[in-house]
C-alpha cells in the first residue's frame, strides 16, 4: 500500500497481481475502505492487476471538508487511473463505488473496460435515511451509525454466525473520518444518473443482494434496464454481497471479467 500524488489529491493505494496484467479498479462502499475486498483479492490477482483505493475521504485519502457531487468521486477515480499511467482499466464499484462506476460509464466510458456494479443504484432511494445519518454524524461521530450500518449491511444470520468479521468491517465504519461520510453521503443522495447511463456500451454486469434494505434488487435491475446487455446476478445476501457471499461474489465477478 502507498500513497499515490495525484491532480485531485492525494490517495491511499494498494496494487496486487502482475504489473503487466490487465487493471481492475474496486471502489468501496460509503463508511468503508480499500480492506473491504480482501475477500475477492487473491483470486482476482492471479488474472489482473487489483488495484483498490481509499475514496476521497476515507482511510488515508484525502478529503476536505466541504461538499461535492458525484463527479468530484468520478474525477478522483480518473487522476488516479492517470497517475498511475492507466489507459483503460476494468472497474469493480460495491454501493458508493457503484456509483462511481456509473459516473465514469456515463462520461469517461472509453477509460472502462468490463465493469461490474455491485449494491447499488443510479439514483437515491432513501434521501431522508441518508439525511438522517449525515445529522447524526455530525452530531456524535461514527458511533452513532455503526451498530444501524451492520444491521443494514448483513443479514441477521451472517451477523450471528460470523462476528469476527462483522467485527472487522464495523471497524472500518467507526475509523472513517466524519467529514468523508457526510460529504460523500451528501454526494450520493444529490445524485441522479438514470438518464446518464442510458449511452453506455461497456459490457456491465449488475450485482444484487436479495436482502439489501439499502440498494434492493429493484434498483440494480433498473440499472440493467438502462444499459443495453447489461446482466444481473442475484446473491443471497444484504448490502455487503462482496463479504457476505464472498466465494459467490468472486466467482461471478472472475466469470464475467474473463469473457
Amino acid at each position: 500500500m502507498s500513497m499515490i500524488e495525484t491532480a485531485a489529491g492525494r490517495f491511499h493505494v494498494s496494487s496486487d497481481g502482475p504489473h503487466t496484467a490487465p487493471a481492475l479498479v474496486m471502489a468501496h462502499s460509503v463508511a468503508a475502505g480499500l480492506t473491504m475486498w480482501e475477500p475477492q483479492v487473491a483470486a482476482l490477482a492471479q488474472h489482473f492487476r487489483v488495484i483498490r483505493y481509499d475514496a476521497r475521504g476515507h482511510g488515508g485519502s484525502v478529503g476536505p471538508a466541504r461538499p461535492f457531487g458525484i463527479d468530484q468521486l468520478g474525477r478522483d477515480a480518473l487522476s488516479l487511473l492517470d497517475a498511475l499511467h492507466i489507459d483503460r482499466a476494468h472497474w469493480c464499484g460495491l454501493s458508493m463505488g457503484g456509483m462511481v462506476g456509473q459516473w465514469l460509464l456515463a462520461h469517461a466510458g472509453d477509460r472502462l473496460a468490463r465493469v461490474a456494479l455491485a449494491n447499488t443504484a443510479a439514483v437515491a432511494g432513501q434521501p431522508d435515511g441518508l439525511n438522517e445519518r449525515i445529522r447524526l454524524v455530525r452530531q456524535a461521530g461514527m458511533t452513532a451509525v455503526a451498530d444501524a450500518t451492520m444491521a443494514r449491511w448483513f443479514t441477521p444470520g451472517f451477523r450471528a454466525a460470523h462476528p469476527a468479521v462483522v467485527d472487522r468491517i464495523r471497524a472500518l465504519v467507526l475509523a472513517t473520518p466524519p467529514h468523508g461520510f457526510t460529504a460523500c453521503s451528501g454526494a450520493l443522495r444529490d445524485m441522479d444518473l438514470r438518464a446518464a447511463i442510458a449511452g453506455a456500451r461497456n459490457p456491465v454486469l449488475v450485482i444484487v443482494g436479495s436482502q439489501d434494505p439499502g440498494t434492493p434488487p429493484a434498483a440494480g435491475r433498473l440499472i440493467a434496464r438502462r444499459i443495453a446487455g447489461a446482466r444481473v446476478v442475484e446473491l443471497d445476501a444484504a448490502h455487503l454481497s462482496n463479504v457476505e457471499q464472498a466465494d459467490a461474489f468472486t466467482r461471478a465477478l472472475l466469470k464475467f471479467l474473463l469473457g
